[in-house]
């Protein structure tokens, strides 16, 4: 590769600079907002892909076809000033100055007023391109002080600090959560968390080319410590985000990538598929006898998700084609599904093989990823399951509508609820596959991580051209920056194993640092042995409260895990998954937050507490919301957990009521089924008694358990709706206030209500623990009856 040195012909452009460097080469500096530096280097060829797809600010959708990588659409660019001394040109403008050096070509960013810069090149090189290839790499400086989150969806520690990751997708059926890399997204987005000097910043590396990503693994004498980011392919396109802490750089990118849906309130019930299930010749009688197995052993359930083999024919699987023997009448099977409560979900995947009615029509319409330029291309065939085929070409406007025509008429208009993208990591390895670009062809190379989020896209926009005023529900395993503007996704096939019960933990905490915070686990583990029956318990306590719960399996053995499997834990089973019922208005309203500002319902500790040594690595327990702290116990053969409570407040058991100070290490009782929560004093959790199935229209009782502290105020924000309307941000929204105020032995409660959509249940029934008692009560500025139930209006 060769080294850029030169740093001239620096040349004042719209909120930026643009530098002329080595061979030809163009780098360009913009300012656009206060808090965000957009750096781009561009070849003497030209953009190698000139357009994103990832990009999208404050939710603003990109064109079908694509974001100009220039756009400051959505943008609110500060003014800027440029200056030059000593020979170094300043860029500056809000919070964020550029200082730009040459010899070799250096940059440094420096929050406004201050003389150390936060991020910087490295000074001993930092550009480099390589002119037989269209590889590029970009090194810079690495504090011994800096720690670094994100990246997504990737194993082992949530600090990256000292490792090398892979940035590319694949299908690692069967993962190792700790080791394994790469796994099924892209997510070039990287946290970095200074706690000497209390900086905290991001840097979006817009690019979704094969690369490799750098932490300190790599110790070379020749240079101080850096950091690289190298890509196989693509542009240098990068964007630093400035952040007070790591939760507000997180929320800031969020934003960016366009923020996150808020899902159907159904979406949030526990859900059921297997592969065995559908596999199975009796597939439909299976379905209808575990419809029976729910309410017969009375657990909750909304969702049955339809595994891939309702498309089995002749032993292969065909896309969008019902197996008529196995399900003689799937609007009949589906119907059943819908009579009992469940919402039916259907499993996807974007290729079509050689054998399918669809493949040879598809081919012939040029739909599919091409071997080639050209309109006589033939499509790019790879090694799919149960045998070769070609993958639908999302970047081709007629692919899309024929995808959303099946969609709808196969799936959609005989009663399908949803789709489960799954399998679209598109691991097709021909270097000649080509995407039509919608109408500027491009090398799948360049871009496969986008193919699964423009597939999630059409899933998405499918469902609301149909029912426009309904929010939709996708689900993608692959994707990349972006895809959760769309929907969900979760950890991929992992491991029956307690080492992947603390893994997929770390997993996906750092995915809800990237702009994937909708995720979660497969109950149980999806691959390998069976799980005893105290690892499934556990499994499903830890699962419980992360924002997807689906029980998903496929073991050799043909056995298909199944919450009743072991009826000896059958009651705890119950308790455990009833839990996820109890907190649901909590759950509900720290999603709503989530697409609201970008907080991350599940998030590590050291997000809320950054200076609390106690918590500042632990990524083997969670918070939901502010005020959850959850601690699964991750340990065969355990009944007690360990559990680091951060300081500056004291933490209230959910089970027992039980108080302990912070700023220590507790141990918590864990009887089999009880997964360890504990609230933050003062914090006040909604609660429900709708513990089958989500509906609100029926919920008519809502309880609100507060937690009084020293003397003080707190305030609580509880989000409900019809648990589907497109217009929750609008007049299909009620949110709940709730003032609480401590003052010695009197306790003040105050609620209103704002939106114009209405709850079944017209007050709050107030539970207080914590083991405070009070000499006076006041509800809404009235004296509580003693003896009497508290019940709290929220107004008219």
């Amino acid at each position: 590769m060769k080294l850029l040195a030169r740093a001239d012909a620096v040349r004042e452009i719209p909120h930026g600079v643009e530098v002329e460097t080595d061979h030809g080469a163009r780098l360009t500096i913009v300012l656009a907002g206060p808090d965000l530096a957009h750096v781009s280097l561009v070849r003497s060829a030209g953009w190698r892909l000139d357009r994103t797809w990832t990009i999208a600010p404050d939710g603003l959708e990109p064109p079908d076809e694509g974001r100009a990588r220039d756009a400051l659409d959505g943008f609110a660019p500060p003014n800027t000033q440029v200056s030059q001394a000593d020979g170094v040109v300043t860029l500056s403008g809000g919070d964020i100055a550029v200082a730009i050096r040459a010899n070799p070509l250096h940059l440094a960013f420096h929050r406004d007023g201050e003389s150390a810069p936060f991020a910087s090149d490295r000074p001993s090189g930092a550009y480099m391109l390589s002119r037989r290839t269209n590889a590029f790499v970009h090194h810079m400086a690495r504090r011994a002080s800096e720690r670094h989150y994100g990246l997504g969806d990737k194993a082992g520690a949530v600090d990256r600090t000292g490792r090398r990751f892979r940035l590319e997708a694949v299908d690692p059926c069967g993962y190792d959560a700790e080791t394994s890399d790469p796994l099924y997204k892209v997510a070039p987005i990287l946290i970095c968390d200074d706690r000497e000097t209390g900086i905290a910043y991001g840097i979006l590396y817009d690019n979704l080319a094969a690369a490799d990503l750098d932490l300190g693994a790599t110790i070379d004498n020749y240079h101080a410590p850096f950091r690289s980011y190298r890509a196989e392919d693509g542009d240098l396109d990068y964007w630093i985000v400035l952040g007070r802490s790591v939760l507000d750089v997180a929320r800031k990118i969020d934003k960016l990538v366009g923020g996150q849906a808020l899902p159907p309130k159904w979406a949030l019930g526990f859900g059921l598929t297997s592969m065995s299930i559908a596999d199975a010749p009796d597939a439909d009688a299976r379905i209808r006898e575990i419809i029976a197995d729910f309410a017969r052993h009375d657990l909750p359930c909304d969702t049955f998700h339809f595994g891939s083999g309702y498309t089995l024919h002749g032993g292969k699987r065909h896309t969008f084609r019902w197996n008529e023997t196995k399900f003689p009448d799937p609007a009949g099977t589906l119907a059943a599904l819908h009579e009992a409560g469940l919402r039916t979900i259907t499993n996807i995947k974007p290729c079509l093989l050689d054998d399918h009615p669809d493949y040879e029509p598809a081919a012939q319409a040029g739909i599919l990823v091409k071997d080639g330029d050209g309109a006589d291309a033939p499509p790019a065939v790879s090694l799919f399951w149960d045998g070769p085929g070609g993958h639908l070409d999302f970047t081709n406007p007629d692919g899309v509508a024929w995808w959303r025509g099946r969609m709808r008429e196969r799936l959609l208009a005989i009663g399908v609820d949803t789709v489960w993208n799954d399998n679209n990591e598109y691991e097709i390895w021909d270097e000649d596959a080509r995407c039509a670009g919608f109408g500027k062809p491009f090398d799948l190379a360049l871009a496969r991580p986008l193919q699964p989020l423009l597939m999630t896209r059409a899933s998405f926009r499918e469902q609301q051209e149909i029912a426009p005023g309904k929010r939709p529900y996708a689900i993608t395993r692959a994707g990349g920056p972006g895809i959760g503007r769309y929907g969900q996704s979760w950890t991929g096939d992992n491991t029956t194993a307690w080492k992947t019960l603390r893994w997929n933990i770390a997993q996906g905490l750092s995915m809800g640092l990237s702009a994937m915070g909708n995720t979660g686990h497969d109950v149980g583990g999806f691959l390998g042995p069976e799980p005893t029956p105290e690892l499934l318990v556990r499994f499903t306590e830890m699962c419980s409260l992360w924002p997807r719960m689906v029980m998903n399996s496929w073991k050799s053995s043909g056995i298909t895990t199944l919450p009743w499997m072991f009826p000896d834990v059958i009651p705890q089973m119950r308790e455990a998954m009833r839990l996820r019922y109890r907190l649901m208005p909590y759950l509900y309203s720290a999603m709503w937050r989530a697409a609201r500002d970008g907080t991350p319902a599940v998030k590590p500790l050291f997000t809320l507490f950054p200076d609390d040594p106690l918590v500042a690595t632990r990524d083997d327990l969670f918070l939901l919301g502010d005020d959850l702290l959850v601690a699964p116990v991750l340990v065969e053969g355990e009944t007690r957990r360990s559990v680091p409570l951060p300081a500056g407040t004291a933490w209230i058991g959910f089970h027992d009521g039980a108080r302990f100070e912070g700023g220590r290490e507790v141990e918590i009782e864990a009887p089999l089924g009880r997964l360890p929560v504990l609230v933050r004093e003062g914090a006040m959790i909604p609660l429900s008694r709708q513990l089958t199935r989500i509906d609100p229209a029926r919920e008519t009782w809502r309880g609100l358990r507060v937690h009084p502290g020293a003397d003080g105020a707190s305030e609580t924000v509880l989000y409900e709706d019809d648990g589907e309307t497109a217009d929750w941000r609008g007049d299909g929204s009620c949110l709940i206030r709730v003032a609480m105020r401590v003052e010695g032995e009197r306790l003040s409660l105050e609620a209103s209500r704002e939106g114009a959509w209405r709850p079944a249940y017209d007050a709050l029934e107030i539970e207080i623990a914590g083991g405070r008692t009070f000499r006076e009560i006041m509800l809404n500025g009235t004296p509580a009856t003693a003896g009497a139930p508290l019940r709290l209006g929220f107004g008219g």
